[in-house]
């Protein structure tokens, strides 16, 4: 048998030897938030903020303090521009209490030039067996301008 199949066959028999590692959580957000550079570390801290107090908290009314008038979203569910993203997100979005830090499961933030991309951990239900689940990791990413988010991306399919 030729060695390339034996090792195929051996793969596919194998499989439960390469199971997932599971994603996890961070726990130290102020060290993600940290950077040598302080345009990098205030870009984290923008969009940080905004995910707790806006997001999270609901507060919308904050949202002029952290986004552009003309936000470009690219999610194909939300609409473009901040009073359209107050609008949408107000239908179904109640303030709370504003925590220290992001409630969900955060992996990393990363900082590059004018952009921040933040990781979420994911936890999915298995397609081929409903009764487990599986991690997988979630990303948004955001386009700064001004020292204030003027784009958004993410990868969330269209609702129905």
């Amino acid at each position: 048998m030729n060695k390339l199949l034996l090792a195929f066959l051996l793969a596919i028999a194998g499989n439960a030897a390469l199971a997932q590692v599971p994603v996890t959580a961070a726990r130290d957000h102020a060290a993600l938030l940290a950077s040598a550079d302080p345009k990098l570390a205030a870009n984290k801290r923008l969009v940080y903020d905004f995910w707790r107090e806006v997001f999270e908290g609901g507060h919308l009314e904050l949202a002029d303090k952290y986004l552009t008038e003309s936000y470009i979203q690219h999610n194909p569910n939300v609409p473009t521009g901040r009073a359209a993203f107050v609008e949408f997100f107000g239908r179904f979005a109640k303030p709370r209490a504003i925590a220290q830090t992001v409630g969900a499961p955060l992996v990393a933030i990363t900082a590059e030039r004018d952009l921040v991309v933040l990781s979420f951990v994911s936890e999915r239900q298995d397609p081929k067996d409903p009764s487990k689940s599986y991690t997988t990791t979630a990303f948004d990413m955001f386009r700064i301008e001004g020292g204030k988010i003027a784009e958004h991306w993410d990868a969330q399919p269209r609702m129905p």
